[in-house]
C-alpha cells in the first residue's frame, strides 16, 4: 500500500513540477512543431471526407520558423527545399493568425489561400485551406521547438 502512495506521490510531483506550456510558447516568438491529426477534404457537392494527411499531400509533421516566417515539414533532414511562406501574422482573441497563399504545381491551377489558427492557451491548431472546387479543414497540435 505504501509503494502506491508513493508512486501517486510521486506522479502528483511530477504534474505540478512539470513545466507547462504558457501562452508565451504559442504567441509567435518560438518555433513551433505542428502535428497533423485530422483532414477533412470538402467540395462543391457538400460532399466531405477525412482522408490522410499523405491523401492531401500534407506532411505528418510540420515546423513553423517565426524568424524567417516560413512553415516548412518537419523531415528530420534541413535539406528539404519545399516551404510556405507566412504573409500575414496576428493575434486575434487568444488566437495567433497565420495566413498565406500557395500557387502548387507549375502549369496546374491549383493554387489555394489558406490560415492557421493557433490558441496561444493550449496550441491547438486549425488549418483551412481553400482553392478551386475544393476545401481542407485540419486539425493538429503544437508544441514549441
Amino acid at each position: 500500500m505504501k509503494r502506491y502512495i508513493w508512486i501517486l506521490f510521486v506522479f502528483l510531483f511530477t504534474m505540478i513540477a512539470a513545466p507547462a506550456p504558457w501562452a508565451g510558447d504559442f504567441d509567435g516568438t518560438k518555433p513551433l512543431l505542428i502535428s497533423i491529426i485530422r483532414v477533412i477534404e470538402c467540395t462543391p457537392d457538400g460532399t466531405c471526407n477525412e482522408v490522410s494527411p499523405a491523401d492531401a499531400e500534407l506532411p505528418q509533421f510540420m515546423k513553423i520558423d517565426f524568424t524567417n516566417k516560413t512553415i516548412s515539414p518537419a523531415t528530420g533532414d534541413d535539406e528539404t527545399p519545399k516551404h510556405t511562406t507566412i504573409e500575414r501574422q496576428e493575434v486575434v482573441d487568444g488566437k495567433l493568425i497565420l495566413q498565406g497563399a500557395e500557387d502548387g504545381y507549375d502549369k496546374m491551377r491549383d493554387g489555394l489561400g489558406w490560415t492557421m489558427a493557433i490558441s496561444e492557451e493550449n496550441g491547438q491548431v486549425v488549418l483551412t485551406a481553400s482553392g478551386e472546387q475544393v476545401a481542407f479543414v485540419i486539425f493538429g497540435a503544437s508544441l514549441p521547438m
